[in-house]
């Protein structure tokens, strides 16, 4: 019987010929990843090991992002921990503001991860990484810790559900409603610990940022990660950056599925997921009438080029209604400085945004648009959980970046057709 491409991989770095979905296996790591609020605690885990040196300081990836630039002096202080951390064990990758991103945009544009990678980080939304053709996952700080000690952490093996994905998407449907879609169709545990393999030619079709938004989700749905087949263009795309050697896998056609699901993206449209689950999708037609105070446009799921590029399409020559905060925040410093000389920030600032430099921020109520009591946002993140942005009276809606930015316009939850 064959493997599907995450059994491959486990397979391969657990040294064994195979794995079967339910097995406990030890596998080796190509990359360990933590943030300003994670990588503190797992240092703390780490030293209670009496360790004087991690188990290889280029495979770990340090990235202040959560609560930076610093808003208060609890976050400047954790910011400073990971920084000593950094040099302590003399990390070569920590990315120090002004020169990071947001974790998950800036790893594959570094190229720190590569296909058929096994990557762990402690950060829910490490799983983007399977993008690329790697197995990508988050775990907690102290599994962070013992990884970084050795180089090793245990998985089970999980049971992988197919998607298939038919047709050509209609214009402004992107890999963010294909996800939130999915989601809708599935249920926020309807993936629990599998792995998400996402196939078919509407993702033959897709733009490696499109890819990195759905694999970026599939935590949403409770999924172990997710995952896509490498092709050519996700080989442009690593070709471009790579640093060292990679191996791509792709699953067996004989490879045992739990679940295999198909979807005509042809009749879809742009979605939104209405508060407070994922889950709860609609059609941005059947949305109603929905006023927003704020629109945030960013984060590891929709702040990439791609993203921005759609934005300043619908807000150029238009104006930010006047009962809206738009926040516009790229992903990386050089996602930030191809907006800057592709004109978008001008579109943007003209339009009555504002922009910001990377950091997650309001996505996960930390900063830079914390909602108010009552106050709903139209989002491009990837959580509207009860309290996520702010106040807990405050409802978050997610969507794409199409949606947010026809929001922005109207002053209600809008699709592009309702304002182009």
């Amino acid at each position: 019987m064959g493997m599907t491409i995450t059994e491959k991989i486990l397979a391969d770095h657990a040294g064994l010929d195979g794995v079967e979905p339910g097995q406990l296996i030890n596998a080796r790591v190509d990359v360990v990843l933590g943030n300003d609020i994670t990588a503190p605690l797992a240092f703390k885990e780490f030293e209670q090991l009496g360790l004087d040196r991690v188990f290889d300081r280029d495979k770990i990836v340090l990235v202040p992002d959560h609560f930076t630039p610093n808003k208060d002096i609890k976050s400047a202080e954790q910011a400073r921990a990971l920084k000593e951390y950094a040099r302590r064990y003399q990390i070569t990758n920590y990315f120090e503001v002004g020169r990071m991103g947001i974790e998950h945009c800036l790893l594959p544009e570094k190229g720190l991860v590569l296909p058929g990678d096994v990557v762990i980080g402690a950060d829910s939304h490490t799983c983007t990484y399977g993008a690329l053709g790697a197995f990508a996952t988050g775990v907690g700080s102290t599994d962070m810790a013992a990884a970084m000690a050795t180089g090793e952490v245990w998985f089970k093996v999980p049971e992988t559900i197919k998607l298939v994905y038919h047709g050509k998407l209609p214009r402004w449907v992107s890999g963010k409603d294909l996800i939130l879609h999915t989601i809708g169709l599935i249920g926020v545990d309807g993936a629990r610990y599998m792995a998400m393999e996402f196939t078919g030619e509407a993702i033959d079709n897709l733009s490696m940022d499109g890819r990195f938004t759905m694999a970026n989700m599939a935590i949403e749905a409770g999924g172990k990660n997710g995952i896509i087949a490498p092709d050519e263009t996700t080989l442009q795309y690593v070709r471009e950056r790579a640093g060292r050697e990679y191996k791509v896998y792709q699953s067996d056609p004989d490879a045992r599925y739990a679940r295999v699901i198909e979807i005509d993206v042809s009749k879809l449209e742009p979605v939104v997921s209405f508060p407070h689950l994922p889950e709860n999708t609609r059609f941005v037609s059947q949305a109603g009438h929905v006023d927003i105070h704020q629109v945030v446009i960013g984060s590891c799921t929709n702040g990439r080029m791609e993203d921005l590029r759609v934005a300043a399409e619908i807000l150029k020559g238009k104006k930010v209604h006047p009962d809206v905060r738009a926040i516009i925040i790229p992903g990386t410093q050089a996602i930030y400085m191809q907006a800057i000389k592709e004109g978008l920030v001008e579109i943007f600032v003209e339009a009555g945004a504002a922009v910001s430099t990377p950091t997650c921020g309001p996505c996960l109520g930390g900063h830079m648009g914390i909602l108010a009591k009552g106050e709903r946002a139209v989002a491009t993140t990837n959580r509207n959980f009860v309290g996520r942005m702010g106040h807990p009276e405050s409802e978050v809606y997610l969507a794409s970046p199409a949606v947010a930015a026809a929001t922005a316009i109207a002053g209600r939850i809008a699709g592009p057709g309702e304002v182009l």
